[in-house]
């Protein structure tokens, strides 16, 4: 039976084990942690997603699918780890790097390496093959390597792993097949076969086409504070035409993809993604705007509620939220209270948490904020105010409660601070 070593249990990693395990592939996930490698062995997970834990409690019980912190021999290693960005906006690739360091006193003659992590341009070439070379075996000759990136929406994992399509990017057409061959045990999508730096700017470029998106969706935002124009409505009657699809502003962009990605471009070719780099500056500059905002609301030392600090609607997911972001600029002025029904830390009572405060941003619109009972809120809040950053709210709901309403980009209010108290992203290339 062939064998295939998962290195990195995360969010792509486990689910990925998990579906090659459940088709009849014997897997061996890898993990630094042993705490992680515990909890999957004991048919857990350490993540929320949909019907994953019962493929892994299933795939355990088998016997097909166990876990340890140590890299063995096997017939297929696939590379799943992060790759964060530094404070430099530079690609972080030492998991990358740790992960093959582990893999090459094993590898041998006919093993298949595939790297599933979301990288830099050339980063299969130039930093991966390298040291898989440390063991004195040539790649594309004596073993085969592949850049197959993952391309699945957090909530949907499972399903999506099965059924979207897959670019497969081999360093030689037989390593391409070789993935492909793979990936035939669970994939029913369309699986597409390239080279690896194509498959590596694919990846990037997919979700460098939603950010700069959103990018124009926020700039579009602030011309509508500024022109008095509401911004939803212009993205709504916009996208009426057949061949226009405005996305929606918000606070900023986070997750470890569309945050990250764009910025792997932009290090890689600095002179010539101009559009690519003032797209993240305009997304990472929402925080501050936000926070602008909210000062020309409410006086310093007020008390704020924000809903929300994961990085997107209905999932426990912070990472890169430009919400957090938020809220630590906030934490600078005001007395800051976090609700947040995914986050241990912050699952409180949202009503209890808003006795005496002074304004309610919605960061996130989690599907638990929907229907606040505004008429509650607003016997018990000091100052009636609510800033939607999401247009999730009824407008005409939570006046009829007494409260202003303010709406990002809907021209109600242009307030912002007078003095600049929070430093917004420079949008300059």
């Amino acid at each position: 039976m062939k064998q295939v070593s998962i290195i990195g249990l995360g969010y792509i990693g486990l689910p990925t084990a998990a579906m090659f395990a459940s088709h009849g592939v014997k897997v061996k996930g890898v993990d630094v942690v042993q705490e992680i490698c515990d909890i999957i062995n004991e048919g857990k997970i350490h993540i929320e997603e949909p019907y994953l834990e019962e493929i892994v409690k299933q795939s355990v019980l088998s016997g097909m699918f166990s876990a340890s912190t140590i890299v063995e021999p096997s017939d297929n290693f696939i590379i799943a780890v992060p790759t964060p960005i530094t404070r430099e906006k530079k690609a972080d690739l030492s998991y990358v790097v740790k992960a093959a360091e582990s893999i090459y006193p094993v590898l041998k003659p006919g093993n298949l390496v595939i790297l599933e992590s979301t990288v830099s341009p050339r980063c299969t070439e130039d930093v991966l093959i390298p040291v898989l070379e440390k063991s004195g075996l040539k790649a594309g000759r004596d073993f085969y390597v592949a850049h197959c990136p993952e391309r699945v929406l957090p909530g949907k994992i499972i399903y999506e792993l099965e059924h979207n399509n897959k670019i497969i990017g081999g360093i030689t057409e037989e390593s391409a097949i070789k993935a492909k061959e793979l990936y035939s045990a669970f994939v029913q999508g369309e699986m597409h076969l390239t080279d690896a730096t194509t498959a590596e700017l694919c990846k990037l470029m997919e979700n460098t086409y939603r950010d700069v998106n959103i990018a124009l969706a926020n700039e579009l935002a602030k011309i509508c504070d500024k022109l008095g124009v509401n911004v939803w409505d212009v993205v709504k009657y916009a996208n009426k035409h057949p061949r226009v699809n405005l996305h929606q502003p918000g606070p900023g962009v986070g997750g470890h993809c569309l945050a990250v990605d764009p910025w792997f471009i932009v290090e890689a070719t600095p002179e010539l993604a101009r559009i690519i780099e003032l797209s993240r500056k305009t997304n990472d500059g929402m925080p501050a705007y936000v926070a602008q905002k909210v000062a020309g609301l409410v006086p310093d030392r007020a008390k704020v509620v924000v809903l929300g600090c994961t990085y997107k609607p209905d999932v426990d997911d912070m990472r890169e939220s430009p919400v957090v972001e938020l809220i630590e600029m906030l934490e600078e002025n005001y007395q800051v209270e976090v609700v947040d029904p995914y986050i241990e830390k912050y699952d409180s009572n949202v009503y209890e948490v808003s006795n005496d405060a002074d304004l309610i941003v919605l960061g996130v619109n989690h599907k638990q904020f929907k229907n606040l009972n505004f008429d509650v809120l607003a016997k018990i809040m000091k100052t009636k105010k609510i800033l939607d950053t999401r247009n999730l709210f009824d407008k005409h709901a939570v006046t009829q409660s007494g409260f202003e309403y303010f709406l990002l980009g809907d021209g109600s209010s242009t307030a912002l601070a007078e003095e600049a108290v929070f430093e917004v992203a420079a949008a300059q290339v």
